[in-house]
């Protein structure tokens, strides 16, 4: 009875798996299929490189997008990662069990919270400070990048906080044994052990930085050209999409498919480039 349970189970977690597998594989053939003959007709150069975007005119340039999102992107890891990573090992290794079990329900709820409400919370709170302290309109690089890095905390958090529990017992009473205080010992000891599955949580982090729409598109500004400062409006390429996806057609539609194209190219050598820094440490 247990073998016939045993091979029922491994058919449906085979089942479940193939199911994954192949929904990706859809999921990059129809964008594949649909946005490089886009690219193509446009001009890889003119897609990639152009300055300007104005579908109605002809002009199908991603350019600015590109910059905005690598901006954004790299404005919400220096935001969020430092913090995340202080207060996972916060929460692993210095906080009280009273404190805990008031912060570790807070930073699931954080997880839970729609991006919409984000957006309104960066919109309310996040870009009357910046008003007030620069004297500009409040949306741009800089409120995003803050609100992404808000928005990526629990997952850097939470990631984080499983790979220091899980570095066995031994790393730090030896550092203990080799007369380290015990704020050395966790640092030095530790969370270099834990360095992988902290990386872990960070790749996790970026790829919703860059994936977010919604409460970018609330507070970026969305202006079509390269931000000359953090202070500068700026428009990504999933807001993009997302803006003009309802009434675009035509070359207009599968150039939006194609920015979807390079947005997932994107993300895929930012992945690359963390398992090639995974590896070299």
């Amino acid at each position: 009875m247990n073998e016939v349970r045993e091979g029922l189970m491994k058919f449906v977690f085979l089942i479940a798996a193939c199911v994954s597998i192949l929904s990706t594989i859809l999921i990059c053939f129809f964008m594949f299929v649909n946005g490089i003959p886009a690219i193509a007709e446009i001009g890889v150069f003119k897609f990639l490189f152009g300055m300007t975007w104005k579908p109605s005119n002809g002009f199908y340039g991603i350019f600015p997008m590109i910059i905005g999102s690598i901006y954004v992107t790299a404005g919400a890891i220096i935001v969020g990662v430092p913090v995340g990573v202080l207060c996972a090992v916060f929460m692993a290794r210095f906080c009280p069990k009273k404190l805990y079990s008031v912060m570790k329900p807070a930073i699931g709820l954080l997880a839970g919270i729609p991006s919409i409400v984000y957006g309104f919370f960066g919109l309310v709170v996040i870009v009357p400070v910046i008003q007030d302290i620069f004297g500009t309109n409040g949306k741009g690089v800089l409120t995003a990048s803050i609100l992404l890095g808000i928005m990526i905390l629990p997952t850097i958090i939470s990631v984080s906080e499983d790979a220091v529990r899980s570095v066995p017992e031994s790393y730090y009473e030896g550092a203990l044994a080799l007369g380290d205080t015990h704020e050395q010992a966790v640092f030095r000891a530790v969370v270099p052990a834990a360095k992988s599955g902290i990386l872990a949580g960070i790749i996790l982090g970026v790829g919703r930085a860059i994936g977010e729409t919604m409460a970018v598109i609330i507070v970026a500004g969305n202006q079509t050209i390269i931000p000359t400062s953090v202070l500068s409006g700026v428009r990504t390429m999933t807001s993009n999409i997302v803006m003009e996806m309802g009434y675009a057609t035509g070359l207009h539609r599968e150039a939006l498919i194609g920015t979807g194209v390079v947005l997932f190219v994107f993300i895929l050598i930012i992945n690359l480039l963390f398992s090639v820094i995974k590896k070299e440490r």
